[in-house]
């Protein structure tokens, strides 16, 4: 008479199917990567981010064991990456570079993704450096004069930023806001037009990167002030809008590298230690040295904390500037 084999409480069943998965997710963590990492990054090649992230991937690639690419991923307003991203597996394999721009438009707009919900933060990198810079022959020779000719030319003073509503734009905005005056804000495709339309006198200023920064060393542009924290190496006496008196006003565009939700810790935690240990590659610190960019490390928890602080930061401005419904 044949046996039966014996039989498990149904209850038991999900617990036994988790222990058997167990050695197969821990022989997975234990391989990865497995294949090629891919960066999806919201701008086009050859730029000071392009750049930035290239050094950084060269860097993690050699504590990874595996080649880590740049997909550049420009166009809708920085959303396409962070939108592949969260739809990808979450097998460490696809990051994306979270970056303002891809937060606030989930805010003005429907979008497929939640910044908050979707994905996995992994280590946030740096931030931007911001300014608003004039021709050397303009006739304002601080930011005090300049808003003091907008407010007796109201809506006349033109300031070029690199698209409506990003945080170029929104900085001037918030500005403007602070001091009670108008400006004239004419968008570009990007910030590189802006550049010739400033010296071609298109406009009277720019708020503008430090990819214009040649232009300042050579004399034939000038800065009136820098939105970092702390006054630049580069252009030592340019104040900063904290010290104007615009308490709080640090605008840097933040960014960091996010998976997809879901990602396991262990996979988190490999890619986290490759990239922080790629940040002090000296090649990746020429990179943003030259760019006048400051490294800002955030480990996954804090980057998370962060991320979660920055959405509030920037829904708070949005209504302000009443770009959204209180």
């Amino acid at each position: 008479m044949p046996i039966a084999p014996p039989t498990l409480p149904r209850r038991a069943l999900p617990g036994l199917a988790a222990g058997l998965a167990l050695p197969r997710l821990a022989r997975a963590e234990a391989g990865f990567p497995s294949r090629p990492v891919s960066i999806l990054v919201p701008f086009t090649a050859g730029g000071t981010t392009d750049q930035q992230m290239r050094a950084l991937a060269e860097g993690a690639a050699r504590r990874l064991g595996q080649p880590v690419i740049i997909e550049n991923r420009p166009g809708g307003g920085g959303t396409l990456g962070v939108a592949a991203t969260a739809k990808a597996r979450p097998d460490g394999h696809t990051l994306a570079q979270m970056i303002t721009p891809a937060m606030r438009l989930a805010m003005l707009q429907p979008m497929s993704y939640d910044v908050l919900r979707d994905f996995s933060p992994v280590i946030h990198l740096t931030g931007y450096f911001f300014g608003l810079a004039v021709r050397a022959d303009a006739p304002w020779e601080s930011w005090r004069d300049f808003v003091q000719a907008a407010r007796s030319r109201p809506g006349q003073l033109s300031v070029g930023n690199s698209g409506a509503n990003g945080t170029l734009h929104l900085g001037m905005l918030e500005l403007g806001l602070r001091e009670d005056v108008q400006f004239n804000h004419v968008p570009f495709r990007g910030e590189a037009d802006t550049i010739p339309a400033l010296l071609g006198g298109h406009v009277d200023a720019v708020a503008n990167s430090a990819g214009l920064g040649e232009l300042v060393d050579n004399g034939k542009a000038r800065w009136l002030n820098v939105w970092t924290a702390q006054r630049s190496r580069r252009w030592p006496d340019v104040p900063t809008l904290v010290e104007l008196g615009y308490d709080g006003m640090v605008i840097t565009s933040p960014y960091g590298l996010v998976g997809p939700a879901g990602m396991q810790p262990a996979v988190v935690g490999r890619l986290h230690d490759a990239f922080r240990a790629a940040m002090d590659d000296p090649a990746h610190r020429a990179v943003l040295q030259k760019a006048d960019m400051v490294a800002e490390y955030l480990g996954p928890d804090e980057y998370a904390a962060a991320l979660r602080a920055q959405v509030e930061r920037e829904r708070a401005l949005l209504r302000r500037l009443k770009l959204l419904a209180a």
